[in-house]
């Protein structure tokens, strides 16, 4: 299963060519990340006002395929890639109006004890609710 979250390319996001900048495609994947938490009914605010624990982005990656322009509408195609232990792989497909494949962006958060500041397993009711999302467990149809 997928989840879909949809922007428009705003002037604030885009360099002197009117092309999105390379920074901005992970701010974009964080908004969809945390609409695609609050979703699932595990808000960041609730994570973060609770402090039972944290999922950092312990790793980020983006592959830049084709330029997103000032005023493009972008659909953001998110979907958990692994859950392991302690934690999990996100993976976004940016596109166009027009379906065209524009960017994907890749993070891996880690599930931290907020107290401690060490690894720890993922919660069974975030797991419960990644695994709907998981690629491994729903291979395309």
């Amino acid at each position: 299963m997928e989840y879909k979250y949809g922007f428009q390319l705003g002037l604030a996001s885009v360099d002197r060519a009117g092309v999105v900048f390379f920074a901005e495609l992970f701010r974009h994947a964080h908004d969809a990340y945390e609409t695609f938490m609050a979703h699932l009914d595990v808000p960041l605010s609730r994570i973060l006002e609770h402090q039972l624990f944290l999922l950092p982005i312990v790793h980020a990656e983006a592959d830049y395929k084709r330029p997103l322009r000032h005023g493009d509408r972008v659909e953001v195609i998110l979907r958990v890639q692994r859950i392991g232990n302690t934690s999990f792989t996100l993976s976004y497909e940016f596109k166009t109006a027009d379906g065209a494949l524009c960017n994907r962006v890749q993070t891996v958060h880690a599930c931290i004890h907020a107290e401690q500041q060490s690894a720890m397993p993922i919660p069974d009711e975030l797991r419960g609710k990644l695994i709907a999302y998981c690629a491994d467990l729903h291979p395309p149809s």
